[in-house]
Order: C-alpha cells, then structure tokens, then sequence
C-alpha cells in the first residue's frame, strides 16, 4: 500500500474487490496526492472541519471515492458518526422500518443526502444514534457485529 505499484495492489485486491485495476491506481494517484509532507495534508483533509465537510473534501478530491466510501473511512479513523453508509444492506432495513419508501434504482449524490436525512430522522425519532443503527443493520444482515 505505502510503496506498491498498482499492478502489485490490483493482485491483492484481486482477491475480494470489485473493478480492483482501477481502484490500484486510484489509490496510487491518492498515496501520491497525500503523501507530500509526511501525509500531513491527509490528517488536515480527515480532522479538519465537521463530519460533512470532510467528507465532502474526500469526495472531490479523490478519484473513485463516493460518498459511501468517503463515510466509511471517516468512520474507520474515530469520525463519521453523523454521516450514513448506505449500501443496498442498510437501505433495504430502512425500507423494512418504513423510514424510506423504496430502494432507489440509483443513488445519486442528492438522492444519498436525501436518504441521509430521512435515516437521522428515523434515529431521533426511535432514540438510537445513527452510526449504532448502521451497525445494527449491518450485522443483521451479515451476522458479524464488526464492519
């Protein structure tokens, strides 16, 4: 990861991610983009500002991080407890508890945000932080508490 070429990070993904070539190089251009200055613009970049803004930041300034990933990662490193990581397990529970209508057919920025919104809604109306029903929802369908 800290001094692969893409071929040697696209033959380790390999193994369980999808489109792996393009996320090798994606991660490369990444590594190269934080990596001046001792990755202190990363550190900036991850703790600087509220949840949102920095995702916000992540997701245009990084090839091939959406919204979903840039939550993921926020929340991987201690933030992002505010922010939603939708994928079709957690949207498909919010449909289950009636906080959504549907599943949608795609998942634009804006209808992520809209989806977001209704999520924080349903937490404060049950009482449950929105990263804990996250989790609950995850492990519910995977049978694993870690994500």
């Amino acid at each position: 990861m800290f001094d692969g070429d893409a071929p040697a990070i696209a033959k380790v993904l390999a193994k369980k991610t999808r489109f792996h070539n393009n996320k090798s190089h994606y991660l490369v251009e990444a590594r190269e983009n934080f990596e001046r200055g001792g990755f202190s613009a990363l550190e900036h970049a991850t703790f600087s500002g509220n949840e949102r803004q920095a995702r916000t930041y992540f997701v245009k300034n990084v090839k091939g991080l959406g919204l979903k990933e840039a939550s993921h990662y926020l929340r991987n490193v201690g933030r992002g407890s505010t922010l939603a990581i939708l994928d079709r397990h957690i949207m498909k529970n919010l449909v289950a508890c009636k906080a959504i209508a549907r599943l949608p057919k795609s998942l634009t920025e804006k209808r992520y945000s809209e989806i977001e919104k209704q999520m924080e809604k349903y937490c404060r109306r049950v009482g449950i932080p929105l990263s804990h029903l996250d989790l609950l929802f995850w492990s519910e369908e995977t049978g694993e508490i870690f994500k």
